[in-house]
């Protein structure tokens, strides 16, 4: 130490530390002087003496102008050492660095000075102690005091032109600074390091395309800050990076990938629409290096295709659409059970877009990898089937047709088919609303018989008739009425003639059975007249109900349709089909005269030519089998009608069981309220009443006892 006090007069020593700026410059220069000498002298041990003096005794002081004096003579002693100072940077730089964090303005501020004066004389020399002083600038540009920004702002200019040129700076050991600094919300220290990323980004030597990935997520964050200047600053940059990656032939997509898929959920909607334009590009230029993350990304891409924004909506579905037209098999990474894991989630999602892109996905993956999907099928099964509920009619038919795919296999025809029949059993809307839009997609999707039958052979075994009777109803009106069951109406016609309009026939007889109006309009469309008739013949009062009364009105509507106009033509002919007539006939008994029903078929037995039935009547054969007048194509229909009507006991025991319970019910409320009723007349007056002053008779009362 003695060595630096000999090297500096006392007087100099004293102006350094002077509260007076003027003295501490003069003796700045003085000391700038000494050591110019001995640089010349070669005596680099009293250097280091003068500046360890400098260090210790003056930037390390308590007094706040002894530090200033200390600054500003480390610049000094900088400046005279000139091309020698790089020898002594180690004892020189890092008193300055720590003047930063000094709880003076001015002494921070004349710590920029001086460090500036130093990175003049150095230059690159100085770029080993860059993370540090670049550290102390992050923290400065946000200084409170205006003078000391401006002040670091300077050196900040000066320092990037020092990297810019220098050929020492390590980008690999600067990136992690660059990445804890990210995160800072401070507007200022945001610019200050858009600045830097934009600064480094120029310079042709240093890749940062190469670790984007480490500060990507980090300028993503800064797009929705409340400055307009920050926003644009960090657009400006994203969109240069995103131009360089267009160009390169190298990019790690994947790490970038996953970085893009968290600020593609980002309620700021810039940084959505920069996130999803970013994807859109990486699924174009990407290929097989972004395989593995292709459910991340639809996970990200399926929830935009419904935003609010228009331009977000179209970036999303293009980019959706690049996706399914990439044909990435298994075997390559393509992870078919991630991709149906975010669709499962994406089909409970409020928007119908997505709901509607999402089942796409599951059948273009139908289409492609069916037996990897049907793997997965125990998965999204249940998922599938309840979206058949789904509001959206465009999702129930999309749905539909998931399903008919899926139902190719027997097995899962069957448990579709089942489900289906529970949820219309749990879900009366479902029934009522969709149910023939249900049924009659699927026939048009798989087979329309296939699915008649495996409905009846469910329906036949159900054991809730209320819901029995109601499920026949509706698939019998789907029945007669859908153009999409054309071809089953024409083989059920031909039942009394061909085998397998005979067998599909019998097939839905049982079930068909729980509602006697349905198994009357199967029997007229199978043109089995004279088991029509018996069956009318068989229905008892407890049959001819408000319900029955209704369906049959339904019927008769019916009959006046083109379906049945070979029916009406047949009437032509009332000897040949007088059990066609016959039962018409009893159809228009039952019904009450004053409906529009009852008129409705009157009028049209009135056109029944009555010659022509009196010439035909007696040639009139009542059966194809003379020997057994019940029997016809092999239909022996005396057991089919004692089963029918066995079904139908079983819903009148019901009926009656369901009257008793509710009036079991109804009496026991009734016996309820009449308890209650007892035991309040029983207690007598309310309390208020009780504490009332007593009557006259009550006084005079207790006067006699």
């Amino acid at each position: 130490m003695a060595d630096g006090f000999s090297a500096i007069p006392a007087a100099v020593l004293r102006n350094l530390s002077d509260k007076l700026y003027e003295k501490r410059k003069n003796a700045a220069l003085e000391v700038e002087g000494i050591v110019k000498q001995l640089t010349v002298a070669g005596d680099h041990d009293k250097i280091s003496a003068v500046i360890k003096l400098l260090a210790n005794e003056f930037t390390y002081s308590s007094q706040a102008n002894h530090r200033k004096g200390g600054l500003i003579g480390l610049a000094a002693a900088t400046v005279g050492l000139s091309l020698e100072a790089s020898q002594h940077l180690e004892q020189i730089v890092p008193p300055v660095i720590n003047s930063f964090g000094d709880q003076d303005s001015r002494v921070r501020y004349y710590a920029c000075e001086a460090l500036y004066n130093i990175a003049k004389v150095v230059r690159g020399d100085f770029i080993v102690f860059f993370n540090q002083i670049f550290d102390a600038l992050c923290k400065l540009s946000a200084d409170s005091d205006p003078n000391v920004q401006r002040a670091a702002h300077l050196l900040d200019r000066l320092v990037k032109d020092i990297v810019t040129e220098s050929d020492q700076f390590s980008i690999e050991e600067f990136i992690p600074l660059l990445r804890e600094r990210m995160n800072v919300l401070n507007p200022y220290v945001r610019q200050f390091l858009v600045g830097w990323i934009t600064v480094l980004d120029s310079v042709p030597d240093i890749d940062m395309l190469g670790f984007l990935p480490d500060f990507l997520d980090g300028l993503f964050n800064m797009l929705s800050d409340s400055s307009h200047e920050i926003r644009q600053q960090a657009d400006s940059a994203l969109s240069e990076f995103l131009q360089e990656i267009k160009n390169s032939p190298s990019v790690d997509y994947g790490r970038m990938a996953e970085i893009l898929v968290q600020r593609a959920s980002s309620p700021d909607e810039f940084t959505l629409w920069t996130a999803i334009t970013w994807i859109n590009e990486f699924v174009k230029l990407g290929g097989d290096q972004l395989v593995p993350y292709y459910a991340d990304i639809l996970g990200a891409i399926l929830p935009c295709i419904a935003d609010k924004e228009e331009k977000i909506r179209v970036v999303a579905r293009e980019t959706n659409e690049e996706l399914l037209a990439i044909k990435a098999d298994p075997a390559e990474g393509f992870d078919v059970g991630a991709i149906l894991s975010i669709v499962k989630r994406q089909l409970s999602s409020e928007y119908e877009a997505t709901r509607i892109e999402s089942l796409h996905w599951i059948s273009t993956l139908l289409n492609r990898h069916r037996t990897a999907v049907l793997s997965f099928l125990n998965d999204i099964f249940d998922t599938l089937l309840k979206a058949l509920s789904d509001p959206s009619d465009q999702v129930v038919l999309l749905v539909l047709e998931v399903h008919a795919c899926i139902a190719e296999d027997q097995h899962n025809f069957r448990q579709l088919i089942v489900f289906l029949v529970h949820k219309f059993r749990t879900d009366k809307v479902l029934l009522e609303k969709r149910g023939a839009l249900i049924i009659r997609r699927l026939c048009v999707l798989i087979d329309a018989e296939r699915v008649y039958r495996e409905l009846s052979t469910i329906l036949e075994r159900e054991a809730d008739l209320n819901f029995a009777s109601n499920m026949v109803q509706t698939l019998n009106l789907i029945l007669l009425t859908s153009s999409e069951l054309s071809n089953l109406r024409d083989l059920l016609k031909q039942s009394l003639v061909d085998s397998a309009g005979k067998d599909l026939f019998l097939s839905l007889y049982a079930s068909w059975s729980h509602s006697s109006m349905a198994i009357l309009s199967l029997c007229l469309l199978a043109q089995a007249y004279e088991h029509a008739s018996s069956v009318i013949q068989s229905l008892t009062e407890e049959d001819i109900n408000v319900r029955f009364l209704i369906q049959l009105d339904k019927l008769i509507n019916l009959l006046e349709t083109p379906i049945f106009a070979y029916l009406r033509l047949q009437l032509l002919e009332p000897g040949r089909y007088i059990w066609l007539l016959k039962a018409l006939y009893g159809l228009l008994m039952l019904l009450p005269q004053q409906s529009a029903a009852f008129k409705i078929l009157r009028t049209r037995l009135k056109t029944v030519p009555s010659y022509s039935f009196d010439l035909e009547k007696v040639n009139h054969t009542s059966s194809e089998n003379p020997s057994n007048p019940s029997i016809h194509n092999g239909i022996d229909f005396a057991p089919w009608l004692q089963r029918f009507q066995q079904i139908q006991q079983k819903h009148h025991a019901h009926a009656k069981s369901q009257v008793r319970s509710h009036a079991t019910s109804a009496s026991t409320h009734s016996s309820k309220v009449k308890e209650v009723q007892k035991r309040e007349e029983f207690r007598g007056p309310t309390v208020p009443e009780l504490n009332r002053a007593p009557s006259r008779l009550s006084r005079k009362g207790r006067g006699q006892l």
